[in-house]
């Protein structure tokens, strides 16, 4: 695997605006009000959780894609799936809320996430950024 820096630059940025757009102006109310749901309405969740995640998949591979035409970027469509895939599931995973939470709580980041009202959602979005970060790797390096 050998990446050009500008390409990783270029793809981190784009799937970082993109993820800004679609999990805050794209996402509906309905898939945040609903993609947490759990117990007998898991069902719901899921089915929320998945909606805003193809979704925000479609918003960034827009948003790479454009970076890939105007650049000429050299990018393996194998890389773009694989990074896109993780990006994907990781976000999907968190945005169930229970998971997340039962992570933060297990990282020694409970008393956080119950006491301030802010942490859920930071943590939830350094989540989404640190895959970012991973996706931008992947999707720069594999085939590259």
């Amino acid at each position: 695997m050998s990446a050009d820096a500008g390409t990783f630059a270029a793809v981190g940025f784009a799937l970082y605006a993109a993820h800004m757009v679609g999990d805050h102006w794209v996402q509906t109310d309905s898939e945040a009000g609903n993609k947490g749901k759990t117990g007998e309405q898991r069902w719901t969740g899921r089915y929320f959780a998945v909606r805003h995640g193809v979704g925000l998949a479609a918003v960034k591979a827009g948003f790479v894609a454009v970076v890939w035409a105007v650049f000429g970027l050299s990018l393996a469509p194998l890389g773009v799936a694989l990074g896109m895939t993780v990006d994907t599931v990781s976000h999907i995973w968190a945005d169930r809320r229970h998971t997340l939470a039962a992570f933060a709580r297990r990282v020694g980041k409970g008393t956080w996430w119950e006491r301030d009202p802010n942490a859920p959602y930071l943590l939830d979005q350094s989540w989404h950024i640190g895959w970012l970060f991973v996706a931008a790797v992947v999707i720069a390096g594999v085939g590259s």
